[in-house]
């Protein structure tokens, strides 16, 4: 028993460090369209995941809500809502777990551009204010050409990806959970329901 358990997982293992390559265009413009291509077990293992079309509903002949006055949100929501990014320690974990996983993907031709707006300046510069030392990093990059830019007039959220990237499943799992086991992550988590009860 011990010895099947055993060989059970030192054969998951094995399969987890055996590289997963992922060939993508992505983009959400109003309409999000997807090709993603994957190939692993040295190319043994093909999928192909066609490219989806996903329209938003049509607006003709409906009448839209009227938006909420910024005056009439709660500021007690808005203070909730980013709480966390308020703390230094959760912020730089955060940016260095994405740095950790960018270093470990292989990539070629990478191209990424997002651009992010949440409707109101204030809660858009405090979501800036974590996503803007980010983009400053990823600007400079040799391996790829990737830009994040804030909208702070609109709710905006534009995506434009292409590429091909090349990951070690272990490597991924295990990046992700020294970022779930790591004391920043869990004391912003512990602060945002203290805020929120």
């Amino acid at each position: 028993m011990l010895t099947g358990l055993l060989v059970f997982l030192l054969l998951a293992v094995a399969l987890l460090a055996i590289p997963l390559s992922f060939t993508f265009e992505v983009s959400w413009r109003q309409v999000f369209r997807s090709d993603i291509r994957l190939h692993w077990l040295f190319g043994l293992v093909r999928v192909h995941i066609p490219a989806d079309r996903i329209t938003p509903p049509s607006s003709t002949g409906e009448q839209r809500e009227p938006r909420t006055d910024r005056s009439e949100r709660s500021p007690r929501k808005k203070q909730n809502a980013f709480v966390v990014l308020r703390q230094r320690g959760f912020r730089r974990r955060l940016i260095r777990f994405v740095s950790d996983v960018w270093r470990a993907v292989q990539k070629n031709n990478v191209s990424l551009r997002v651009r992010v707006g949440l409707g109101d300046p204030a809660d858009t510069g405090q979501l800036w204010a974590v996503l803007g030392p980010l983009a400053g990093v990823l600007t400079n990059v040799r391996e790829a050409s990737i830009r994040l830019e804030p909208e702070f007039l609109d709710t905006t959220l534009e995506m434009d990806s292409s590429g091909s990237v090349r990951i070690v499943p272990l490597q991924m799992i295990y990046l992700t959970v020294a970022l779930l086991l790591s004391p920043p992550i869990w004391r912003g988590i512990r602060q945002m329901r203290t805020a929120a009860s």
